[in-house]
């Protein structure tokens, strides 16, 4: 008989028995019983609950789920609606900056109404407010766009806070306009009576120029106030509409944080030089005016090293103990010997821009100067320095195992400082810090070669 090979054999039952087969079927039925249960309870992609709508596909016949809890997808509307209306508000208030310079400032510069000194004094900073503005617009304008061409019609990766952090720097420039806004109307009601030629020229504006909207210069110069005012409702919104697992979450509430410090900021500068009116009112928590007072410092600190604020980074801030040693034994005897005393400082780094698409760029550019200001407390509600920047280009920054709770600053050919601050931990990341920008400038070698005297960190010392 010819021997069939056994791929020609068939089979008309399974090949595995009738009740194996009914078990596996049962068994099958079974894993697709609890694959739809499980598809049932699925958790929601945004809060983690499992009480999900089922929702019916009439094309397929189909049941299927959808990602999102009810509370969740009204959630995401509500975050969509409110980015919107941050990014679209953004752009109306540039549109009245633009009226501002074009139908106002400009024609009354060509015609020759008023001089260069009063338009700087009706007008204050207003180019700058119009350069930063387009700057903000134009990123968060990207960001829009690209969410939309990636498929997130949520906007769910528009980071609203991160970008208004990257443009902290905007706030000082409204702090200017705010602060000139009372001397700017005052000058402008004064210049009206006496000039006729100007009188005219806003009536006509307002009547008969279209993109005026019927509104006054008066007006139209009102829109940063109102801007910066509502800052932080349009943050409030988007907020509440963001989960607290979004990456942007921690940055939306820091940025409604900066800017509400910023506005009490204003608020009482304003009352300091004795104006009557002020912005709106916040509530101030401890938070809050820590913050006020860290702007006053970084004021200060600014104004003393004649930098660009653009290009100025604050690296670290705060209260540090300090003590000038008279000789060099208090290494010996210890730093119970030393007096310290309480002081403000901040370390200030001076760094070339690499784009010019940020004020703070995600890409920090060589480090141009680093100096360490400090700051005597607050008294009779002015900060005061100590004494000028300390140059950490010709300071040397060291340690002793010894006295470990302490570290040395000494400015060559000058005088030697002993900081600490109260938590220890604190105290060694100080130190950590101020070393790494006085080693990245000026000659290292050279200057620990110049000091033989001095305490220098060996590798037994702290790292």
């Amino acid at each position: 008989a010819t021997r069939t090979k056994s791929a020609d054999v068939e089979r008309a039952d399974s090949g595995i028995g009738q009740m194996p087969a009914r078990k596996w079927r049962n068994r099958a039925s079974e894993t697709l019983s609890s694959l739809q249960a499980w598809e049932a309870h699925r958790p929601c992609t945004d809060c983690g609950e499992r009480d999900l709508p089922v929702e019916t596909d009439v094309q397929n016949c189909n049941q299927r789920r959808a990602d999102l809890c009810e509370k969740c997808r009204k959630r995401r509307t509500e975050r969509k609606e409110s980015v919107l209306e941050f990014v679209n508000t953004e752009a109306s208030y540039g549109e009245d900056l633009r009226i501002i310079k074009e139908e106002f400032y400009l024609p009354m510069q060509a015609a020759g109404l008023l001089s260069q000194e009063q338009l700087q004094g009706i007008f204050s900073n207003i180019q700058e407010l119009i350069d930063l503005n387009e700057n903000f617009l134009e990123i968060l304008q990207e960001e829009i766009d690209q969410a939309f061409d990636q498929g997130d019609d949520d906007l769910m990766t528009v980071c609203i806070g991160e970008i208004f952090l990257e443009f902290v720097n905007m706030l000082p420039a409204f702090q200017t306009y705010c602060l000139q806004q009372s001397s700017s109307v005052n000058m402008l009601n004064a210049l009206e009576k006496e000039k006729e030629l100007l009188r005219i020229f806003l009536n006509v504006s307002q009547n008969d120029n279209t993109a005026l909207r019927r509104m006054n210069l008066r007006s139209f110069l009102m829109a940063p106030l109102q801007r910066v005012t509502k800052y932080p409702l349009l943050l409030s919104r988007i907020i509440k509409a963001t989960t607290e697992y979004h990456p942007d979450h921690g940055s939306l509430r820091e940025a409604k944080s900066r800017i509400e410090s910023h506005l009490e900021h204003i608020n009482m500068k304003t009352k300091q030089e004795g104006n009557t009116w002020t912005l709106r009112s916040f509530r101030q928590d401890s938070k809050k005016k820590r913050e006020v007072i860290n702007i006053e410092m970084r004021e200060t600190a600014l104004k003393t090293v004649g930098w660009l604020r653009e290009e100025t980074r604050f690296v670290m801030e705060g209260s540090l103990q300090l003590a000038q040693p008279p000789d060099g034994q208090w290494v010996k005897k210890g730093s119970k010997t030393l007096k310290f005393q309480n002081m403000q400082v901040l370390l200030l780094v001076n760094m070339k821009r690499v784009s010019e698409s940020s004020l703070e760029s995600a890409e920090p550019g060589p480090v141009k100067d680093a100096v360490l200001v400090l700051i005597r407390d607050k008294n009779n509600g002015k900060f005061h320095l100590l004494r000028e920047p300390l140059r950490l280009s010709n300071c040397i920054v060291s340690t002793d195992p010894d006295c470990d709770d302490t570290f040395e600053l000494i400015e060559i050919r000058r005088e030697a400082f002993v900081f600490r601050d109260s938590d220890r931990a604190r105290t060694h990341h100080w130190f950590r810090q101020i070393r790494r920008y006085s080693r990245e400038l000026g000659s290292w070698k050279k200057r620990r070669n110049a000091l033989p005297n001095i305490m220098i960190s060996t590798p037994h010392t702290r790292p």
